[in-house]
């Protein structure tokens, strides 16, 4: 591993960055990267459950950033295949994205397929922020119901200063 990326991830464990190490993990695990957040979500509220709301609003708003950025990648690759796809008929799938418009972003916390559907949002141009508020609204009910049920399923904290 380079040496500026162990310094940065070194940096970025230190808890008192937390909530912006929260972030940075939100964003690239919104983005086509496979990584997940909830384990960082996770770990950062067993460290101290008292940033319960402020962690989730962090980890929803990198999220929605990083779905954000799919969306502009996916506008980008449509205008880059568009001219090269002229004529072909458009997938089943596409159709009921078009269809349904931005409220398909709402979908966008499904594992496997909710990073890329922000990105065929994108690419179909549907209208950039009423993606990005259904994307926040989705997100931020995953993230709210899946800290919820892990906090009552693994109760109790880590004490930082020993036994």
């Amino acid at each position: 591993m380079p040496t500026w990326l162990t310094s940065l991830l070194t940096v970025l464990a230190v808890p008192e960055f937390g909530l912006s190490s929260l972030f940075i993990v939100s964003f690239v695990s919104a983005t086509l990267v496979p990584v997940g957040s909830e384990p960082a979500l996770f770990g950062l509220l067993k460290l101290d459950p008292s940033l319960f709301w402020p962690a989730i609003a962090v980890a929803t708003l990198g999220n929605t950033v990083g779905g954000m950025v799919d969306w502009w990648m996916g506008r980008c690759a449509q205008v880059a295949t568009q001219r090269a796809t002229a004529g072909r008929a458009r997938l089943k799938a596409l159709e009921l994205l078009e269809r349904l418009g931005p409220k398909a972003c709402l979908l966008s916390w499904l594992p496997l397929v909710g990073d890329p559907l922000c990105a065929v949002a994108g690419w179909l141009r549907l209208p950039f922020w009423p993606c990005a508020l259904y994307m926040l609204v989705g997100k931020a009910a995953r993230y709210l119901f899946m800290t919820t049920v892990l906090m009552q399923l693994f109760p109790g904290t880590i004490s930082l200063h020993g036994a």
